[in-house]
Parts: C-alpha cells; structure tokens; sequence
C-alpha cells in the first residue's frame, strides 16, 4: 500500500449537505496509508453530513478554510452531497483555497457532485474528468472532457461518480496523494 506517513491532507466540506460515506471512507483511507486527514470548512464549529437526504452524523471542523494556507497541506479531498458543493461554491475563500491548491499542482481527488467545486474555481478547462453524471453539462461547458468511468486520473486530479466508485476512488486518492 502506498505510503502517506508525514502527509497532511485537508477534506474540504461546507457547513451542511455532505454525503457522509464520500468523507469518511477517503478519511480512513488517508489515515490507513498514515496520513492525517484536517477537517476545513467555511465556519468552525461542527457540520451536517447526510446519508442521501437523510441527516446523519456531524463531524468537528479543525480549522475555518479563511484561515487555513493550502501550502500546509498535501492533498486535497473534495467529497460530494448535492448540497455540499453548491454551497462551497457560493464561498470565495473556499473556491479560493481550492483554486490555489490546483494551480499549485498538489493532489486533488473529488467525487461525485463534488466537481462543481471545481468547475466555479475555473480549473477545470482542458482536464478529463467524470462526477455524477447531472455534472457533465457544466464541467463541458467549463471546458472539462466529461466521461462516465469509475475514476479518472489526469495529471494531479482524481475524480469518481458515485460512492459506488469509492474503492477505485480510495486507492486512486491514496497512490496519487503519496507521490
């Protein structure tokens, strides 16, 4: 298994609307190859994650996403829920702080609704890339080449579909974030 000991990875999630399996089973994932996975998000305090549209459990945020620096971090999780990134989106320092995270080429993996992140950071254009499929519209039209694969890897960024995807997309996170 790939090694991440001495890695700091941030998962980025807004304050509600997370798909609960998309952050824990990359977060274990991260922690099982020996890295440290850092909760940010655009408020401290605590946030909603659901099972679908049903509330699950909340998870402590370490650090507000204003104050973090992307330079302290290895890689970069971005899971879905619908919810979740259409909020992220709305938040300037977190489309900041992911936008400086692609440009810096470090690893970035996003799955599911995830990408729109990425899309509103306009760091998609000339990438392949997949997401749930409701996506591929606005990824083309941000200049991405949408296509329907468990995961895709294209230079510093993983994507995946669905938490169907998640194996594919745990290892493909992990391989990525250790080199």
């Amino acid at each position: 298994m790939p090694d991440l000991t001495g890695k700091t990875v941030a998962f980025l999630v807004a304050g509600e609307g997370i798909e609960q399996v998309e952050l824990t089973e990359p977060w274990t994932a991260v922690q099982d190859a020996g890295g440290t996975p850092r909760l940010l998000s655009p408020q401290s305090g605590k946030v909603q994650a659901f099972h679908h549209l049903d509330k699950a459990d909340t998870f402590a945020v370490d650090a507000a996403v204003a104050d973090a620096d992307p330079s302290s971090y290895d890689g970069l999780v971005l899971p879905g829920g619908v919810a979740n990134p259409d909020a992220l989106r709305m938040d300037e320092d977190a489309v900041a702080f992911v936008r400086d995270f692609m440009l810096s080429d470090r690893p970035v993996a996003a799955i599911c609704h995830a990408p729109w992140t990425l899309a509103e950071a306009d760091v998609v254009r000339g990438r392949r890339m997949t997401s749930w499929p409701s996506l591929q519209t606005d990824l083309r039209n941000a200049g991405a080449e949408w296509v329907d694969e468990e995961v895709v890897v294209d230079g510093n960024l993983v994507t995946s579909r669905k938490p169907d995807d998640l194996p594919a997309f745990n290892d493909a996170l992990v391989e990525l974030f250790a080199h």
